[in-house]
């Protein structure tokens, strides 16, 4: 029995009347993504990023070559404000890790790319949180970890369709 049983339990004794079970799954699915998120966080932090500067670099190199996108691009991708998109490139612009450069399609836009510097840093970080996230579901066998990626595959589409 887990601390979510006990909540659980602790609901069905005092308001027998309530269909508490999803109670269970969505309060696992929650604590899941809470310990996820701080062990990945920490592999970040060794690199000296965040989730966020973490998302920006990844989002750049998995482009391919030249490591070049519009923020634009970036938003669609990464589901952040304009803002926030802004404040997080020039973040990483003042570390070295990005440039920006005026587009050539659009003279009012610009272009962040990857600086050697930057992609450096993302494919030693990238190597790292594999190997993390890898340590993180080594204790579910392939065939499982294969069965709940389907089913959460499932379920989030229901909020993504």
């Amino acid at each position: 029995m887990d601390r979510i049983d006990k909540i659980t339990e602790q609901w069905e004794r005092e308001r027998p009347d309530l269909d508490i079970s999803p109670m269970g799954l969505i309060g696992r699915l929650g604590n899941v993504a809470y310990h996820l998120t701080r062990e990945m966080e920490r592999v970040f932090a060794e690199f000296g990023l965040n989730r966020s500067s973490f998302d920006v670099l990844a989002t750049l190199r998995r482009s391919g070559a030249p490591y070049t996108l519009s923020p634009g691009d970036m938003l669609t991708t990464l589901m952040v404000t304009s803002g926030t998109m802004t404040n997080r490139i020039d973040q990483l612009e003042k570390a070295g890790l990005v440039s920006r450069h005026t587009n050539p399609d659009d003279g009012r836009g610009f272009l962040v790319s990857l600086t050697e510097e930057g992609l450096n840093l993302i494919n030693q970080v990238i190597e790292a949180h594999t190997q993390n996230q890898a340590r993180l579901v080594a204790k579910l066998t392939l065939e499982e970890q294969q069965a709940l990626n389907q089913l959460l595959r499932t379920f989030l589409g229901t909020f993504e369709s």
